[in-house]
């Protein structure tokens, strides 16, 4: 009797480590989705700036003040 409940209590362990990695592999694949996403809208945004304006002298738009 004692060994049918070892047999049960392995079986219940190795399904729920089962259930387990399939979970980790969905929130990966999700995560990596969200990032391929969050990467394309960032690139989108980037690609929508405007031309910078020619009419800046060159010393202007080199620095950017941290401290104000």
């Amino acid at each position: 009797m004692e060994i049918n409940m070892d047999v049960s209590a392995i079986a219940s362990v190795a399904s729920d480590l089962s259930a387990t990695r399939l979970q980790q592999e969905v929130g990966t694949t999700v995560l990596k989705k969200a990032l391929d996403i969050s990467s394309a809208n960032a690139l989108a945004l980037l690609e929508a700036l405007p031309a910078p304006s020619a009419n800046l002298p060159a010393h202007l738009g080199q620095n950017v003040n941290t401290v104000a």
